[in-house]
């Protein structure tokens, strides 16, 4: 997740390898808390940990319609009603970051991509507020069809406490500046204004691009070129916009959808991939290998009970008695997000705290 300073480690242990299929003597991971229903469609979690008290944390859901919304949950489920934004135009995706400067004071904030405005939704956390005067305009002067619709949404937050916006769209080029990076800040009334800082990316051009993920520490973007791979890059605009690597190129029964990343130590950790047609995660080594920084191993395949899964997220930090080692969220087509204990994801191949 995109917060920095609580990272726990791991004793050391043998990281064994699996890359079990789904078959018939297969078992899926089974959920410890399922959600209340949405009204729609959920589509992207974004799990917000309350430092001051774990297990008042929330998980952040979009509503994905027309008449959408941002729904707040509980860590036993439950909707928390007075926290629910409604009337949004198609939320699709949804990220969070901790202390952006706005007013003087540290600020935690939600983002979610509001499709059918073409323009960012931001409200504080935990109260919900907007702090974005409406909305905030992303892609002004594509005029492509579809090029202005919002999908993907990933906060980076640099060393320097920089946060910048990493946003994706429906589609887009297939040269390169399918992604469009904006550094966020005050407008000075305490309001967010989001400056274009730069356009990368590349695209394959066979489905779209949804799922972004940022790992602050490491300073990379991951996203999802769907039926394609994961694409990686650097994070901070002036290292420029070469394409790192491109990883899970074989394997996946269709889209290649939520990214989410499980840290054990500020280098080291887990790269979940959404395998949305074979209803399972495809998991990755976060750190390289000796021969190569940007060579993601697969360790494990975790099949879960969440089907069609689009987004997910994850945190490494004990939540309450029943999230001791973290805690992996992920939608699933009926209306719901799941909650996966870490260790169950993890079983006997992936380390836990």
């Amino acid at each position: 997740m995109k917060f920095k300073n609580i990272i726990y480690i791991a004793p050391v242990a043998l990281l064994l390898l699996t890359s079990c299929k789904r078959g018939t003597d297969t078992v899926d991971i089974k959920p410890v808390v399922i959600t209340e229903e949405v009204k729609y469609d959920t589509d992207d979690p974004a799990i917000w940990v309350n430092k001051a008290n774990p297990s008042k944390s929330l998980v952040i859901g979009t509503d994905k319609d027309a008449d959408g919304a941002l729904y707040v949950f509980d860590l036993q489920g439950k909707i928390v009603v007075d926290k629910v934004i409604r009337g949004l135009k198609r939320p699709n995706n949804v990220d969070l970051a901790y202390g952006l400067m706005l007013n003087g004071k540290p600020t935690d904030i939600a983002i979610t991509t509001e499709r059918m405005t073409h323009k960012l939704r931001i409200f504080s956390l935990p109260d919900m507020k907007p702090v974005d005067k409406g909305g905030i305009e992303m892609f002004v002067g594509e005029i492509g069809t579809e090029y202005r619709d919002l999908m993907g949404i990933a906060i980076y937050t640099a060393k320097d406490d920089k946060m910048y916006a990493v946003v994706g769209r429906k589609t887009g080029p297939k040269t390169g500046g399918y992604i469009w990076q904006y550094l966020l800040g005050d407008d000075g009334t305490g309001n967010i204004k989001a400056t274009l800082v730069r356009k990368f990316g590349e695209y394959s051009g066979k489905k779209e691009i949804e799922s972004i993920a940022v790992d602050n520490e490491l300073g990379y973007i991951y996203y999802s070129d769907e039926q394609t791979g994961v694409r990686q890059y650097y994070a901070d605009p002036a290292k420029g916009n070469k394409q790192l690597a491109i990883f899970g190129t074989k394997g996946f029964q269709a889209d290649h959808e939520g990214i989410s990343i499980y840290k054990l130590t500020d280098t080291t950790g887990y790269i979940l991939v959404s395998d949305q047609g074979a209803n399972r995660f495809q998991i990755f080594s976060r750190e390289g290998t000796a021969k190569n920084p940007f060579e993601h191993r697969l360790l494990k395949i975790a099949n879960v009970q969440a089907r069609q899964s689009d987004g997910s997220d994850v945190v490494n930090v004990p939540l309450n008695d029943t999230f001791k080692h973290g805690l992996f969220v992920t939608m699933s087509d009926d209306k719901t997000f799941h909650y996966y204990r870490w260790e169950d994801i993890a079983g006997k191949e992936l380390k836990i705290k």
